[in-house]
């Protein structure tokens, strides 16, 4: 499957899911697994764009061995992620099926892939370095064991001076991490450009993504200004959210309170005319 995806993409994924970058994205695999892969062509990209998959798009996907590889990157937190994951999963696993000619209605046990989800966070949200998500989290509390299907989502927070092992083990998502950081800064007082410019000026000249950003720095103004643009966006909406939120809770305490009142109100007059009653019997 061609890199060059047909949806808006993110600077995290132009980085880690280029065919000619196999080596940043197994550099990246290994951090996260624990593993040492050496050879990049061991990476078999899958990932879901909308012109074969009917508007699914994730963000970088792929295959090594027998392990099935769904990354997430996300600037905003998005505890709904395993449900997200989920619909993915479902895809790629449709299109593994298709590939390798597989009867998923035979009786012959498959033999599938272990998809293992991944989140990287780097937004200014204050998180833990590891947080497990888990779609059991959305069920009712007291009916969470019930639940038939479990989706488990590591989000690694990957902003600049967290989890320094991680980082210290992929130099590529070290060095990602320190140009968001640069972006962050310079953007309080500059346009996006201009503090894209900076940040590349600024970076150290033994960063291996340098050259690449050189090369491609017209498609990372295009990709920071929609991405800076969208969380913008999303949290404008997040604010609608909280605001019709709290109208909502302020709305239902009014009619709580008028409920109360009502009901005082009646207990008042019952006990006003069991009054009169016990008078009018004396």
């Amino acid at each position: 499957m061609g890199v060059e995806k047909n949806h808006k993409d993110r600077l995290f994924n132009f980085i880690f899911g280029r065919e000619e970058h196999k080596d940043w994205t197994l550099s990246l695999y290994n951090a996260v697994n624990g593993s040492d892969y050496t050879d990049p062509e061991l990476v078999d990209f899958n990932t879901l764009e909308g012109i074969l998959y009917l508007g699914m798009n994730n963000d970088t996907s792929f295959l090594i061995f027998d392990i099935m590889t769904i990354y997430e990157h996300q600037a905003s937190y998005n505890p709904n992620m395993p449900l997200r994951m989920m619909e993915y999963a479902g895809k790629l696993y449709s299109g593994y099926l298709s590939k390798h000619k597989l009867n998923k209605y035979g009786s012959t046990l498959l033999s599938l892939p272990v998809p293992k989800l991944v989140v990287f966070y780097n937004g200014e949200r204050d998180i833990e370095d590891e947080t497990i998500l888990r779609l059991t989290d959305s069920f009712p509390e007291d009916e969470r064991g019930e639940s038939d299907i479990e989706v488990r989502v590591r989000m690694l927070n990957i902003n600049y001076g967290r989890n320094k092992e991680l980082l210290d083990a992929c130099k590529p998502l070290s060095e990602y991490a320190w140009f968001v950081q640069e972006i962050r800064r310079n953007r309080k007082s500059n346009e996006i450009e201009k503090a894209v410019d900076m940040a590349i000026d600024a970076m150290p000249g033994d960063y291996g993504i340098r050259e690449f950003l050189l090369l491609h720095r017209a498609e990372v103004y295009g990709l920071l200004d929609t991405e800076y643009n969208e969380d913008e966006i999303r949290e404008l909406f997040m604010e609608d959210g909280r605001r019709e939120e709290r109208k909502n809770t302020e709305a239902e305490r009014q009619r709580a309170d008028a409920a109360e009142n009502r009901a005082e109100a009646a207990e008042a007059r019952i006990k006003e005319l069991e009054a009169l009653l016990a008078a009018k019997n004396s």
